[in-house]
């Protein structure tokens, strides 16, 4: 049970093949993340932006704040691996910047540095030739190169992955 709260779509899946038309798909779902993100939080109050999706899991308002720390260094690691040669990211503990001060304060401050972020971000990815999307950076963390292109197919799923949390804890509450 605690894994379908974790995981409510399922986990990363690379596919074998990753043809244009699937990152063109995934390209699409990154830049309507951030409307489909603020669609999903609008009508919350801030009882409800402090509910957890799950037992022991972070709140909505720290989804929120996770998708605006997560999406930025996305963008930077992007910009890295397409400026130097197969460099090394520097990961960073979610869990603990989740629980920073900006992790509590209101949301719309990430809900528009989303907006920004992804309009900068997709038109970046949408830019790439098929060499650029090859290009890797290492994560150390996983201890293996990880090309742009999956890294696209990534964070599509990210965006996915937590709009069905918060979608999930509106059903079981019966917000919508």
């Amino acid at each position: 049970m605690i894994e379908r709260l974790k995981y409510p779509i399922g986990q990363f899946e690379k596919p074998e093949n990753i043809s244009q038309d699937l990152l063109t798909q995934w390209i699409a779902q990154i830049d309507e993340f951030p409307d489909k993100l603020r669609d999903e939080v609008s009508d919350l109050d801030e009882d409800q932006l402090d509910s957890p999706y799950r037992p022991e899991g972070w709140t909505i308002r720290q989804v929120v704040h996770h998708c605006a720390d997560s999406h930025m260094n996305s963008l930077i690691r992007f910009k890295l691996a397409l400026t130097e040669e197969t460099p090394t990211i520097k990961p960073y503990r979610e869990e603990s910047w989740a629980e920073l001060a900006d992790g509590k304060m209101p949301i719309s401050p990430s809900l528009m540095l989303l907006d920004g972020l992804h309009s900068r971000w997709t038109a970046l990815m949408r830019s790439l030739s098929e060499e650029e999307l090859h290009r890797t950076y290492i994560h150390p963390g996983q201890g293996k190169k990880i090309a742009l292109n999956e890294t696209i197919g990534l964070y599509a799923w990210h965006g996915r992955h937590h709009l069905a949390h918060i979608r999930e804890v509106k059903k079981r509450t019966g917000w919508i």
